[in-house]
């Protein structure tokens, strides 16, 4: 039987680097040479907080963040920005959250999608992954395309093809 698994992870070095890059860019930059800024990244919880003194930078923090996963070929995808940021004083306070493993409602979803399509292999959830097996590498090569074309809301890999 030949199976492959579905997962949905984030490199921790490159997040690391693209943390790191964006340390960079913040010190260089004229529009943060004034301003009490700090980032702290939680590598075990896979949080990065952002600290500030104005909503603008907080913005303009998101987007370079962004544009420097995407450089690490990490999809923006995995990150977790739905908590609104915070005052405290005369500062912002903003969370962001790296996503890893697939919940058990998008693992439901995504079999239900599987099974709909009538092609003749089984998925099943094993921890925070997906694993699909069937008869026919065809089959399998045919899921990891419809997938591909569903967007799911998390970036999913498909690994492990045997």
């Amino acid at each position: 039987m030949a199976s492959f698994d579905i997962e949905s992870t984030v490199d921790d070095q490159s997040l690391d680097n693209a943390v790191n890059n964006l340390k960079k860019e913040i010190l260089n930059r004229y529009d943060f040479n004034s301003s009490k800024t700090t980032l702290e990244h939680d590598k075990k919880a896979k949080i990065l907080n952002i600290l500030t003194d104005s909503d603008m930078k907080v913005r303009q923090i998101d987007d370079a963040f962004i544009s420097k996963l995407m450089k690490q070929g990490i999809d923006p995808g995995a990150l977790d920005a739905s908590k609104e940021h915070y005052a405290s004083g005369n500062m912002v306070r903003k969370e962001i959250y790296v996503k890893s493993g697939i919940d058990k409602e998008t693992g439901k979803k995504i079999i239900k999608l599987i099974k709909g399509s009538k092609l003749k292999v089984q998925a099943q959830m094993m921890d925070e992954k997906l694993r699909v097996t069937g008869k026919k590498i065809d089959d399998l090569q045919k899921v990891i395309q419809m997938l591909r074309g569903e967007d799911r809301g998390i970036p999913l890999q498909f690994r492990n093809m045997k």
